[in-house]
């Protein structure tokens, strides 16, 4: 199928300018709009016409939104088909700009302005854009320009700032969830203007309060130093700017918050990603089938086992032909909580079952509900009504038999004592 064409539009986003409070205070955030100019999205054909953004006010003053237009020429905006179409698609888009402060932005009172656009859409795709601010001629042509009442900058004559994008990160995941000893990619990607150039890519990993570096790469270096199981492609990350880490045979240590980190001469973009562990756990019955004795409790137990992360919930039922639906039952006991070497977790369930209570045939289900199943686990062992034994059939047996011989030798004692007709014609002559 050949691929769609491309065409140029506007993408207008809603945000906050976060900025540093009076007298460097907390900082404060103020309206904005950030104007992604000319972005390259594939046509399907569905759109129609498509208009450009209109500065809605010319003459902004100190409490209007701060308008941001971006060009985006030199370097492609990722995703800007999911944030053209976020109102369509249900998503929302979180938008915040704010200063970035640049050691080699420029002295004295001209000097080149950067911002820091993040861009994080509730689907989970991240974006990281450095716009660049207004270039700066010499001072006698700044000092008569046009400054914006709040940043105090040179706007243009629609009242916005003009900005390019010198630099974009992204990734397709804030959160991921994985099984034990599974392959996942950590999705990080990145483009630079053709000024500048990549220094250097760091991904680290923190884990309750502590963190370490997994893979560094200083461009160059002789080559990158990595930790065990993880991988990323030098060749891929210095021809298309693919900074992905991929994670071989997941366990319950790699649990944890991964950060890319890609840096260069002038500027740093982060991008954070959750990674989850979580194993489903196995269920087993014992036994699957028992008859009811007399004067018995039986004890039916449920393992539940292999499960990461801890929080699992268990639950007991009893059917019988007679129920429509299926009953809870409260009497079951738990054992503790059990963590094998590879990290995942065990736990046992005991269902007594009393013969002076308990209904047979029936059926009774252990069902088992955690973060890694998409629906409960139900194993069932199945009641059945009391048997006779062998013994207890011949004492039956002979029972019956003297039983029938009784009454039969009174049947046959009471007809033996009735007089016959004959006697009683005899009797009566």
């Amino acid at each position: 199928t050949p691929s769609l064409p491309f065409r140029k539009v506007d993408i207008a986003l809603g945000c906050s300018y976060v900025g540093a409070g009076a007298s460097g205070g907390s900082s404060s955030k103020h309206p904005a709009t950030l104007v992604l100019r000319g972005t390259s999205v594939r046509d399907d054909g569905n759109w129609g016409d498509v208009t450009e953004y209109k500065v809605p006010q010319a003459n902004p003053d100190s409490s209007s939104p701060i308008v941001f237009e971006a060009s985006a020429q030199s370097v492609s905006i990722p995703h800007a088909e999911s944030l053209l179409h976020a109102d369509c698609d249900g998503e929302e888009v979180n938008c915040e700009i704010s200063p970035y402060s640049s050691q080699q932005a420029g002295e004295g009172p001209c000097r080149t302005s950067w911002f820091m656009a993040t861009l994080q859409l509730s689907g989970g795709i991240s974006i990281a854009l450095v716009l660049r601010g207004p270039h700066c001629g010499s001072w006698e042509e700044e000092h008569g320009a046009t400054q914006h009442p709040k940043l105090r900058i040179p706007m243009s004559k629609e009242g916005t700032l003009l900005t390019t994008v010198e630099f974009q990160s992204s990734s397709r995941n804030t959160s991921l969830r994985t099984h034990l000893g599974s392959l996942v990619t950590l999705d990080c990607r990145f483009a630079l203007a053709p000024s500048s150039s990549l220094s250097s890519l760091e991904w680290r990993r923190q884990h309750q309060g502590s963190g370490h570096s997994l893979f560094q790469y200083q461009v160059g270096s002789k080559g990158p130093a990595a930790q065990p199981k993880v991988h990323v492609d030098v060749a891929e990350l210095l021809g298309s700017g693919d900074a992905s880490l991929n994670l071989q045979g997941v366990s319950v240590g790699d649990e944890g918050t991964y950060i890319c980190l890609v840096s260069t001469p002038l500027h740093q973009a982060q991008h954070i990603i959750q990674l989850h562990v979580a194993e489903p756990p196995r269920v087993r019955v014992i036994p699957t089938a028992v008859s009811l004795e007399r004067d018995v409790t039986t004890t039916l137990t449920c393992n539940i086992a292999g499960y990461y992360p801890l929080d699992v919930s268990v639950s007991w039922t009893q059917k019988t032909p007679e129920d429509d639906a299926e009953i809870p039952l409260s009497n079951a006991r738990f054992s503790n909580h059990r963590q094998s070497r590879d990290g995942t977790y065990s736990i046992t369930s005991y269902l007594s079952i009393s013969s002076a209570t308990a209904r047979a045939p029936a059926t009774y289900t252990c069902h088992v509900s955690h973060v890694a199943l998409a629906e409960a686990i139900s194993v069932s062992a199945h009641l059945k009504a009391p048997e006779q034994t062998g013994s207890e059939g011949l004492v039956g047996g002979f029972i019956a038999t003297i039983v029938f011989i009784v009454v039969l030798f009174v049947v046959l004692r009471r007809r033996a004592a009735k007089p016959k007709p004959e006697q009683l014609l005899r009797a009566s002559e």
